[in-house]
């Protein structure tokens, strides 16, 4: 009796292996791209942390809308893989990807935004400042008006 529970056992456990192995393998890693939108050129930022659900990195994360790759950088706690790039100058949204050494792959979009189209149109005229008013010179007229002169702590009257 014991024998048929211990193989009941296994058999489940086997199924259970079978059908959770594929599916933690195909499960979407943990990433970081941003920060979106931007403007043309400026610079964006990638990471994952292997140890918190992302994964370890096989190569740099590519995009047409890159100038070039994003290397990995930074390191720290928990697995993390960082790195900084810039993007294209050319306005659109562009899907960049992430290939993990565990054979996972992953994508973010991102979007750069356009300049604003120049204007055809003059701008307005400054309108001009109004002139100042001078100003009154007032001449004190003697010492009553000036407070006397006399330094305050040896104006006492001890």
């Amino acid at each position: 009796m014991l024998k048929k529970v211990m193989i009941g056992a296994l058999v489940l456990g086997a199924a259970q292996l079978a059908v959770v192995a594929p599916a933690a393998a195909t499960t979407d890693p943990s990433w970081y791209l941003g920060p979106t939108p931007l403007g043309p050129g400026e610079q964006i930022y990638a990471e994952t942390r292997a140890g918190a659900g992302g994964c370890v990195p096989k190569g740099p994360v590519t995009s047409p809308g890159l100038a070039e790759p994003i290397g990995w950088t930074i390191g720290g706690n928990f697995g993390k893989y960082g790195g900084y790039g810039r993007v294209v100058k050319k306005p659109g949204k562009y899907v960049a990807t992430l290939n993990c050494t565990d054979g996972r792959k992953s994508t973010r979009t991102f979007t750069v935004t356009g300049v604003p189209p120049s204007s055809t149109t003059k701008p307005p005229k400054p309108t001009p400042k109004p002139k100042p008013k001078p100003q009154v010179t007032v001449k004190p007229a003697g010492a009553p008006q000036t407070g006397g002169g006399a330094f305050a702590p040896m104006s006492w009257d001890w």
